[in-house]
Formats: C-alpha cells, structure tokens, sequence
C-alpha cells in the first residue's frame, strides 16, 4: 500500500480543524503545547523557534516555515500501520489538523482560522527528527509528514480553529 492511499480514504477534502498547536523557543527544545497562539506574517507563531531565528535552519533563507502543519489522521495511521506511537508535538510541526489534505495545499492559499497563509512545500521527515524521536519514521511518513507554509496575514490562530483552501 503506498503511502498516499494509507490515508486518503480517512480525510476529508472540505473544511479541516486546529486539533493542537504547538511551539519551542529554540531548536531541540521540547514542543509545548498551547491552545491559541499570535501569528505574524511573514514571521511565524509568536515565541515559536522559527519566528525568533533560533530554529535549527534559521540562518537559510530557503527555508521557509513561518508554520508548519501535519495530518492526525497521518499520525494515527502510523501507529495503526508501523506501531509507531507518537505524542502530540513529536512530530515538531506547529499545527495538527484534522479533516484537510495538507498535500493539496502546496501551492495553495488557505485560511486559517482568521490568518491566510500559503502552502509551500511539503514538510518532509529528516535524520534529525528520525533521530530527537528515537523512532525510525523516514520511510513511513514520506510525503506524508506536513506542510510548510508562509503566513500572509496574521492573527490569532486557537485549538478548533476551521481550515480552508481559499480557490
């Protein structure tokens, strides 16, 4: 079963929801949950690692995540799937969804509760998460780990906040 077809009969293709929102002051530093937080265009989520240049690829300008988001419905599909249990914030990414394709959002604008952002690319596992999370999740979550995205205008983004592609 390819990785794709692991979780695209368990999504929705309308309106998602915030599920959790979560940040680190710095890189490496353990994800903590909180249940809204400010995001600022072109910056990313207020006291967040990315937003204050202190995240592991901050000084590359290539780099772009202002927020990133990933699937639960991905996260429970690898525990069902691989054994693989993750806790909210494992994964590292700012925002769970549920109900949304993250993958359609590449190239995309979106609404996040009240903010837009545009999806990017995707937000693919790497030797550093693989190895802060002691799990082997390289190949179980290729093209399937998140999506990283650039803020266009900010707001108040909270935990049950409606997400939406905008075309």
């Amino acid at each position: 079963m390819t990785t794709e077809a692991r979780t695209t009969d368990k999504i929705a293709t309308g309106i998602g929801r915030i599920e959790s929102i979560h940040i680190a002051p710095t890189s490496g530093a353990p994800m903590t949950a909180v249940d809204r937080v400010l995001a600022i265009a072109g910056v990313g989520l207020e006291g967040d690692r990315y937003a204050t240049q202190s995240g592991r690829w901050s000084a590359d300008p290539a780099i772009d995540r202002d927020i990133t988001l990933v699937e639960a419905e991905v996260i429970e599909d690898l525990a069902a799937t691989d054994g693989i249990v993750l806790a909210p914030g494992d994964t590292r990414r700012n925002v769970t969804t549920r109900g949304i394709r993250l993958n359609d959002l590449v190239g995309r604008r979106f609404r996040v509760g009240p903010i837009v952002c545009e999806g990017i690319r995707l937000c693919e596992p790497c030797q550093s998460l693989n190895d802060s999370i002691g799990k082997p999740i390289l190949r179980p979550l290729a093209h399937r780990a998140g999506l990283r995205a650039t803020i266009i205008s900010g707001g108040e983004i909270a935990v049950g906040s409606e997400i939406a592609a905008l075309d």
